[in-house]
């Protein structure tokens, strides 16, 4: 399994990266995981819009999905259109909600471009990936995912405050992309996000075996983020998302 992470950017692109989005690979089938601000566009560096085969979206902050409606642009308006329906799975109200984001009710709706299937709690097949889905600690319904194959597997956190979900679907993970958005400091707010220490906390608890912090506030320093979770306990390697980077799980 490849897993290349197209944007990690939280709440808003930063300067060297775009939003959430996340590709993973394997036998060919090319899946993503959220499609945030901006990431339409780094996500062609790394694949053909055309070759992608299916969406996870973990819930509908925009910073996790509005490129969707861009999206839904290339696949209704691009040169061999109409392309299929593209599986997307994810919250129920999301064909309602990217809709109303997209506000051209004379056009195709957003059922044109993709075939939408409502998520809940518990696994499923998506290609040759085995997705695991559980509701974690955020003000919106919101998922993270454990996406495995051929013996590989990887953790994503999705957005979430402190979550026991968020443990169970990482254990014993090769790769645990998690979201670090706060910096500590008194009176954080509950079930919204996590701190670099509290992430490495969780990855340690999951005895997850790579850490790679993400969904990284561009008005945060980055470097007190590692620094901080070096302070969570987790033993194994640590590092900063980039957009770009690749994983090869093997």
């Amino acid at each position: 399994m490849k897993v290349t992470i197209v944007g990690c950017s939280g709440s808003y692109p930063g300067p060297d990266s775009p939003a959430s989005c996340y590709l993973l690979e394997a036998e060919g089938f090319k899946m993503l995981l959220d499609l945030g601000s901006g990431a339409l566009g780094a996500l062609q560096r790394h694949t053909s819009l055309y070759d992608v085969d299916a969406i996870c979206l973990s819930h509908l902050h925009a910073d996790h999905c509005i490129d969707m409606c861009a999206y839904h642009v290339a696949r209704t308006y691009g040169p061999q259109a109409p392309y299929p329906a593209l599986p997307v799975y994810a919250p129920a109200d999301a064909p309602t909600r990217l809709g109303d984001a997209y506000g051209m009710p004379d056009e195709p709706a957003m059922e044109f471009a993709f075939d939408f299937a409502a998520l809940s709690p518990g696994t499923f097949e998506v290609g040759p990936f085995t997705v695991t889905a559980g509701l974690v600690n955020h003000p919106v319904e919101a998922y993270g995912f454990r996406v495995s194959h051929g013996g590989r597997s990887v953790a994503y956190s999705g957005d979430t405050g402190e979550s026991d979900e968020l443990v169970r679907l990482a254990t014993g993970v090769d790769l645990f992309l998690c979201e670090a958005s706060f910096v500590e400091r008194p009176g954080l707010p509950a079930d919204l996000h996590l701190t670099g220490r509290q992430a490495a906390q969780h990855a340690a608890k999951a005895g997850a075996g790579r850490l790679v912090l993400t969904h990284l506030v561009p008005w945060n320093d980055q470097a007190t983020v590692l620094e901080e979770a070096a302070g969570g306990g987790y033993g194994g390697p640590i590092e900063l998302a980039r957009s770009g980077a690749v994983y090869e799980l093997t």
